[in-house]
């Protein structure tokens, strides 16, 4: 997936809005972090599943029976650009209701919850 452009706009979501809706325990979410490994070990948000992008040919053949291409799926990185790499392509694999979590879990450490590492 490394190097594509779709050139699509894909819907934002603020990380306040995101700690909202998990506080609010929404059923239905798809919660998808796409950092690597090592990354999600230094810091991560509880219900996320991790698909990361340098692992594209492991998961990608699947990912319409990993993941409900209609149910609502909000997708993390650390600063938000490989999320929306990612969130584009699910578009493209016909994922209807998808949203990049703008500034990644990052943001999320910085103006939600101090307790998660920055790295």
């Amino acid at each position: 997936m490394t190097g594509q452009s779709f050139g699509q706009p894909i819907t934002q979501i603020t990380v306040e809005e995101l700690a909202q809706r998990l506080a609010e325990g929404e059923a239905g979410l798809q919660l998808v972090d796409v950092r690597e490994p090592q990354e999600v070990a230094l810091a991560r948000i509880e219900g996320f599943v991790n698909l990361p992008l340098s692992e594209y040919e492991q998961w990608h053949k699947d990912i319409t029976t990993r993941l409900n291409p209609d149910a609502e799926t909000l997708v993390l990185c650390h600063h938000g650009m490989r999320s929306a790499q990612m969130c584009q392509w699910l578009v493209t694999q016909g994922f209807t209701n998808v949203k990049n979590i703008t500034g990644g879990i990052d943001a999320y450490s910085h103006r939600v919850d101090p307790s998660i590492p920055t790295y």
